[in-house]
């Protein structure tokens, strides 16, 4: 993977969780063959490997996501957050 090409993906998607999530799921699809979401779709995509191929997709906007909204767990009686968020 092009390290230049990963500091300019992570201007557009800001985590690097997220990031490497999508490179990943774009990659599958690229090796996976048949159509539609298995071509690329940048233009000049030689000598580029599939990740390449996924991060310059994310720097030029042709690939996008959605990050879910935050919505704290609340305990059943109502009385604050489960314990398990109490600690985060």
């Amino acid at each position: 993977m092009n390290a230049a090409l990963v500091k300019q993906a992570l201007v557009k998607v800001l985590n690097a969780n997220v990031l490497v999530n999508l490179i990943s799921r774009r990659v599958h699809q690229l090796s996976s063959g048949g159509q539609g979401a298995s071509r690329p779709l940048v233009a000049d995509i030689a000598n580029l490997s599939a990740a390449d191929i996924a991060l310059r997709e994310i720097i030029e906007g042709k690939m996008g996501f959605e990050m879910p909204e935050f919505v704290p767990l609340v305990r059943a009686d109502g009385k604050g957050p489960e314990p398990a968020q109490a600690l985060g």
